[in-house]
């Protein structure tokens, strides 16, 4: 059975339906986890996923771990129960009332206590040994931040060969990408890095998108983006970030839009334009 399969069981259900004694043993097993001097924060931003959010901190509540760790949440802005399930759980949370991954994830920086941060996703499940994979690269000297590669779970739209295939041609883009442009693989997801070297820094709040590939170029300067090619470190997610195409039309698309000028991928840089759809109007 895959790993993730009893998180489905509540995914994408509403919190009420989620049984008692699930809700206590998650409770539980996160208080068990917490640490009043943590090395890693573990952080959790959600907008509007009062129906994903369980899974996803069920999921946490099972690592193991050989770090003191801290597991905080971030409320952005949500104007369903999201809140309440964060109450339910015991999770220590904040309400970051400006809403944008970027000030959710600067929330959770600036109220996070650990040497190294964790950005989670709140409609994505971890695997068990993800923080310590992660920082057996993460704490090598001349590193500042990881990355990671991700999936999917099957369900009855997307086979698990299709995701398979689809996973396997993304990925190897992104294999080959990571030489020159390693920011550019980046995804919130599955990023940790240094928090030290990113307070002397800001995560940009004025982009609708790639606030976490900003954050990762601007700690360049600090080390190396390394990543962890290990499915001990490979998180599960939905199809959020799919859209309502197929796959096949989904890698067409992306194709087409990676195509244009592939040649930037074999070439370095410290500065990228913002296209002017990506900027919030202040």
């Amino acid at each position: 059975m895959a790993w993730y399969k009893k998180y489905l069981s509540i995914y994408n259900k509403p919190f009420d339906d989620v049984p008692r004694s699930t809700i206590s043993e998650i409770r539980e097993r996160l208080q068990l986890l917490q640490s009043d001097q943590p090395l890693v924060s573990v952080v959790v931003i959600a907008y509007n996923e009062g129906q994903r959010l369980a899974a996803c901190l069920w999921s946490l509540s099972e690592l193991k771990t050989k770090y003191p760790i801290e597991i905080l949440g971030v409320n952005n802005s949500s104007s369903d129960n999201t809140e309440e399930v964060y109450k339910a759980l015991g999770v220590r949370y904040f309400n970051e009332t400006k809403k944008s991954p970027g000030f959710a994830r600067q929330c959770g920086l600036d109220n996070s206590k650990g040497k190294y941060h964790f950005f989670i996703d709140a409609d994505t499940f971890y695997p068990p040994l993800y923080v310590d994979t992660m920082m057996q690269t993460l704490i090598k000297p001349g590193v500042s931040c990881v990355g990671s590669f991700w999936s999917y779970y099957p369900d009855k739209h997307h086979s698990a060969l299709s995701l398979t295939c689809f996973e396997f041609v993304r990925d190897t883009f992104l294999w080959i990408q990571h030489f020159k442009r390693p920011e550019l693989c980046i995804r919130g997801m599955v990023f940790a890095f240094n928090a030290d070297f990113a307070r002397k820094e800001k995560i940009r709040t004025d982009i609708r998108r790639g606030e976490d590939g900003s954050l990762a170029l601007s700690l360049k300067k600090y080390g190396r983006i390394a990543f962890v090619h290990n499915r001990k470190a490979r998180p599960v997610t939905g199809y959020g970030t799919l859209g309502n195409g197929s796959l096949i039309q989904n890698l067409t698309y992306r194709a087409k839009v990676q195509l244009k000028g592939i040649s930037r991928i074999f070439f370095k840089t410290d500065h990228y334009d913002d296209a002017e759809e990506n900027i919030i109007k202040q």
